[in-house]
């Protein structure tokens, strides 16, 4: 079943181009389960082959990924936590999941936001807390683009490097994937740790700011208690 759904997404980048493509990543950021590792590496190989361009491929993907995001973060905008919390085990998002993602969007906002957007698994659920919590559109707008073009342009990269080492991999879908994900593992740690360090300075300086918001309250305990 898996194996021909791949085989049909191959065929979409291949028959449709570009707008395959983005309507493939929609579709990857919104609740269908379409990973984004069968549609740009494969569109990369196309590249190598003169049929598309690297940065029409990467932008694509982009404006797609945008799509998929905005429109689900407007839906669940409109619906509310509610519905989502009694439909959502229909889509694969039980409550336990939704109250984890509320919790990441009120602590970490923006950055939130941006490494959801480069991790996998997440990445496709994160708009939906961002709507019920009413997240700035603009802001989201703009993680979400920043966040997927640069998730593109490493998928289109590792799909240049794949067609380089083996161009047949085109012709074997799940042997791609394959690839394409042994070859991400570093890149993914490399932005844990990055990501790890950017809850640790909002930790440091959030510790920061919670004690001299403590000692100027004190203070104007004690200069009131000074002028009694």
């Amino acid at each position: 079943m898996l194996h021909s759904l791949i085989a049909i997404w191959f065929g979409w980048v291949n028959k449709w181009g570009y707008l395959g493509i983005i309507v493939l990543m929609a579709m990857e950021s919104s609740i269908f389960p379409v990973p984004s590792e069968v549609v740009i590496p494969p569109a990369a190989f196309y590249v190598a082959q003169g049929k598309m361009t690297f940065w029409g491929v990467v932008l694509a993907g982009t404006f797609g990924s945008y799509l998929g995001s905005a429109v689900t973060y407007l839906i669940s905008r409109w619906v509310g936590r509610a519905f989502i919390a009694r439909f959502g085990r229909y889509f694969f998002i039980s409550e336990k999941k939704l109250d984890l993602a509320e919790k990441w969007i009120h602590r970490y906002e923006a950055g939130g936001i941006f490494f959801a957007r480069l991790l996998p698994v997440i990445r496709h659920l994160i708009s939906i807390p961002a709507g019920i919590v009413r997240m700035n559109f603009t802001t989201f707008s703009a993680m979400t683009i920043i966040g997927a073009f640069i998730w593109c342009w490493i998928l289109a990269y590792l799909g240049q490097k794949a067609y380089q080492v083996e161009p047949g991999l085109i012709d074997d879908p799940e042997k791609m994937i394959h690839f394409i994900k042994h070859q991400s593992v570093w890149i993914i740690i490399g932005i844990v740790a990055l990501m790890a360090l950017y809850f640790l300075v909002l930790k440091l300086t959030g510790g920061k700011e919670g004690k001299v918001a403590a000692n100027g309250s004190q203070n104007v305990q004690d200069t009131d208690t000074t002028l009694l």
